[in-house]
């Protein structure tokens, strides 16, 4: 299945902020925008909410403790007890290490795990490069064309209005 896409390439951080707010308010429905690094405040103009990363982070975290905890309590504590240096079976403060290596590891693994979970990132997965100047020096914004839309001039002119410096089209394998 192939999909059209216009792609407004522009040359400042700034010029693309003002213009996706103009084509947000225009009611043109933005595909993606890409950028050689990251844009602070694109975020919130592209009206992208806030990431659920840092709870799973928090719950991570929080397996992980009550883990490290639990086995270090049963392992020295119940299963094999021994007394090393005259400190007692279950002695908390010389847990600590160990807990908080297994809390950073599991906080850790399951943002991993949740983010390429959501994102559906597998080794299978192809990766379309819209325009090969964003990686280096240029921001692309992609606008997907619907099926029946045929007024591609006033979408041109609509991007050209708000400083885009170069107007394509591209058809993808989706």
């Amino acid at each position: 299945m192939n999909k059209k896409f216009v792609l407004g390439i522009y040359d400042d951080e700034d010029v693309l902020l003002t213009a996706i707010e103009n084509m947000r308010a225009a009611g043109t429905k933005i595909y993606e925008v890409f950028s050689p690094y990251p844009v602070h405040g694109i975020d919130d103009v592209l009206g992208i909410k806030r990431s659920r990363l840092p709870i799973v982070a928090f719950l991570g975290g929080l397996t992980g403790m009550s883990f490290a905890l639990w086995m270090q309590i049963w392992m020295l504590g119940f299963d094999w007890p021994m007394i090393i240096g005259g400190k007692p079976h279950i002695a908390l403060p010389s847990f600590i290490p160990v807990t908080f290596e297994l809390t950073v590891l599991f906080a850790a693994f399951s943002m991993v795990i949740t983010f390429f979970i959501v994102t559906n990132i597998r080794p299978s997965l192809r990766v379309n490069v819209f325009d090969k100047r964003s990686t280096d020096d240029k921001f692309v914004m992609a606008i997907e064309v619907k099926e029946g839309v045929t007024d591609m001039s006033a979408l041109n002119n609509l991007l050209r209005s708000t400083g885009a410096i170069e107007v394509n089209e591209k058809e993808v394998v989706k």
